[in-house]
């Protein structure tokens, strides 16, 4: 019998763990900088708060999230453009970002995370001294 092996498409890539190969959906992000933050948009259509994990361990950021959809038992599935449900994707923060003081919120399949900068590297007005 002979053996299939999955290819990942664009926007999925092969993950190994423990001998086992799993495809991960890595979701579209686009991120923006103002003096006092970055935030990070990321689209995960299908994805519930309570299947949602946003983690932060040192200077790496993980977004992992799993769609949640019911199929109807009388229904059978013919073909699917995605054939993962796992979304996963990972960022290395700069220095200068305070990462305790991450937020983080999702909407209609958009997460929203903002890190701030650090106090001392935020821009400030600095008063001038009348003469």
């Amino acid at each position: 019998m002979a053996s299939t092996q999955r290819v990942a498409t664009k926007n999925e890539r092969a993950v190994t763990r423990d001998s086992e190969q799993k495809i991960v959906l890595q979701p579209a992000v686009d991120s923006f900088e103002n003096g006092n933050a970055i935030k990070l948009f990321a689209d995960l259509p299908g994805v519930a708060e309570n299947t949602l994990s946003v983690e932060v361990d040192d200077k790496t950021l993980t977004i992992q999230g799993d769609i949640a959809f019911q199929m109807p038992e009388d229904i059978e599935s013919l073909y699917a453009d995605i054939r993962s449900t796992h979304y996963q994707r990972a960022f290395t923060l700069s220095g200068e970002l305070d990462t305790t003081r991450i937020n983080a919120s999702l909407a209609n399949g958009l997460l929203t995370v903002t890190i701030p900068k650090r106090e001392e590297l935020q821009p400030r007005k600095i008063a001038i001294a009348a003469g």
